[in-house]
């Protein structure tokens, strides 16, 4: 394989932009087939750039976002690829997760789609989801998942959510699931909270068996997954009541979301830490939440 692993890294890169358009028109037909109040929401596309210090292109990516939908109160699919070199503290924080070569050879090349969602009906569960792919001269990886966050708690929608992920799993080793499930356990916990952020899911990150195409087939599967997931939940959720109660329940959940993602996540740190789009970094975040 060669080194610079260019035809890899475009593949790579399509896919990702590919599972955005399929996830950017499933999201608009939810808000079309749903007669709420006021008009179908819609995704508003701004591009990202990324500058190198010297001025020189970095990369840059999508940043697809809607706001105020029948639906979805505030959701973002944003795709990526960036490169360039890495600075003294992510080359740092490379090299204590074990990646080699960081400090010899900093230049780095990365692309993936993460997706936030936070909903009208607070009876509709929050969801994210990201796959990704990491390039260094020395080293390459895959990394993702995603994870399911009701501030109301249905057992049939999590026995649902994680059936589908474990179907698309299973074909790569019967493993994978149990694995890859208890990885979103310890990842998605809130240590100052002791508690989990949400019901779970899948995770994994540095997936790098030596079988690029293996571990690529892999990505992708969990990211065929999510819909077949998530839409049915909402279909069932989002016509049902709710009041006051319900929605405050939603808006201390989301607090307990942001905490996580401002504190913990590591693609939040990695984004703000090489320059990224700030806005795009910190699409996860609610439109509203409450602390108590």
């Amino acid at each position: 394989m060669d080194a610079a692993m260019k035809d890899e890294k475009a593949r790579a890169a399509a896919w990702f932009h590919a599972l955005r358009d399929e996830i950017v028109a499933a999201f608009e037909g939810l808000e079309d087939s749903f007669e709420g109040e006021g008009a179908a929401g819609r995704f508003e596309v701004t591009p990202t750039v990324r500058t190198a210090e010297d001025g020189s292109d970095a990369g840059g990516g999508l940043m697809s976002v809607m706001r105020g939908g029948r639906v979805f109160e505030k959701v973002g699919v944003n795709v990526s690829e960036v490169f360039g070199t890495l600075g003294t503290a992510a080359q740092k924080a490379m090299a204590a997760r074990g990646v080699p070569g960081v400090a010899e050879d900093p230049r780095f090349w990365a692309s993936g789609i993460s997706l936030v969602a936070h909903m009208q009906n607070p009876h509709c569960p929050a969801v994210h989801m990201n796959t990704r792919m990491f390039w260094t001269p020395s080293a390459w990886w895959f990394g993702g998942g995603s994870d399911l966050n009701p501030c109301i708690e249905y057992d049939e929608d999590t026995a649902h959510f994680h059936g589908v992920q474990k179907a698309h799993l299973d074909p790569h080793g019967a493993q994978l699931y149990p694995e890859l499930k208890a990885w979103a356990d310890e990842y998605f916990f809130i240590p100052h909270r002791g508690r989990a952020r949400g019901v779970g899911g899948i995770f994994m990150d540095d997936r790098n068996t030596g079988d690029w195409e293996g571990d690529f087939a892999l990505t992708q599967d969990i990211g065929r997954a999510f819909l077949p997931a998530y839409v049915p939940l909402v279909e069932k959720r989002r016509g049902m009541a709710w009041g006051e109660a319900e929605k405050d329940a939603q808006l201390v959940h989301r607090g307990l979301y942001a905490e996580y993602n401002l504190v913990y996540d590591r693609g939040t740190k990695f984004g703000l830490a090489t320059g990224h789009d700030a806005n795009a970094v910190l699409m996860s975040l609610p439109p509203m939440a409450k602390w108590v």
